[in-house]
């Protein structure tokens, strides 16, 4: 912590939480095993953002092309959520933490879309760290539904073709009203951001480690904001205009 520069922390973080299935596996258990002990990551790593001052955290839970996996995982999966949910919520609330849940939830079981629900009613008037939990998420869906909701608003007449920038756009996506990543960690060793956040995702600096998501703590996390902090941010520009600047 002391080697932080709190002045320079990401505003946004975003983490691909890779790993739980192949760690089980590991030590001789099934997948689910891992996903209970990744469980507890999820705490520990939200308990340090919001220690550290980090003001969004999205956590990649379940992607669309997860629903392909066996049956008994995803079933198991969606058990977890829904009982990890009801006991994690109080403690959110009492941190002062906001709830969000971004993707395809109609098509979670029921008992996994009002537990979601409840859990966004409960903490929406709190004003601290905001957790995004991508659950059947897919960046793809979001773009293409983002497309479709501009061209019917310009077939209403409510835009127009030349209205159309990247406010607008962003605007029509499911992260509307919070800023893009400046930060986007996957853990586990795998080197692509497998349909994660990819419009947000555009000058977001890409953070990449071993480190299985069930053993991934809080020193990782400023592991990997310390690496953040000492990379040099262009956006296009040179290393001399920045420095003049």
């Amino acid at each position: 912590m002391e080697n932080l520069d709190l002045s320079k922390l990401p505003k946004h973080i975003a983490i691909i939480m890779d790993g739980n299935g192949r760690w089980a596996q590991e030590k001789g258990e099934d997948r689910l095993y891992g996903h209970y002990h990744g469980v507890i990551s999820v705490r520990k790593v939200v308990e340090a953002a919001t220690e550290i001052g980090i003001d969004y955290l999205t956590l990649y839970a379940f992607s669309t092309e997860n629903w392909d996996r066996p049956e008994a995982e995803v079933m198991g999966l969606m058990s977890l959520f829904v009982d990890t949910i009801a006991k994690e919520v109080p403690d959110l609330h009492k941190n002062n933490i906001k709830l969000c849940f971004i993707g395809m939830l109609d098509r979670l079981p029921e008992a996994a879309q009002k537990a979601l629900a409840d859990a966004t009613a409960h903490t929406a008037q709190n004003t601290g760290l905001t957790l995004v939990i991508a659950l059947s998420y897919s960046s793809r869906w979001e773009i293409i539904e983002a497309v479709k909701n501009i061209a019917k608003q310009v077939e209403e007449r409510q835009l127009t073709i030349t209205d159309i920038n990247e406010a607008i756009f962003a605007q029509t996506l499911t992260t509307k009203g919070i800023p893009d990543p400046e930060l986007m960690i996957r853990t586990s060793g795998e080197h692509r951001i497998s349909n994660f956040l990819l419009y947000q995702l555009a000058y977001a600096e890409l953070y990449f480690t071993d480190t299985r998501w069930p053993d991934f703590r809080k020193e990782d996390l400023i592991k990997a904001i310390l690496d953040y902090q000492n990379r040099e941010r262009r956006f296009g520009k040179t290393s001399a205009q920045i420095k003049s600047n």
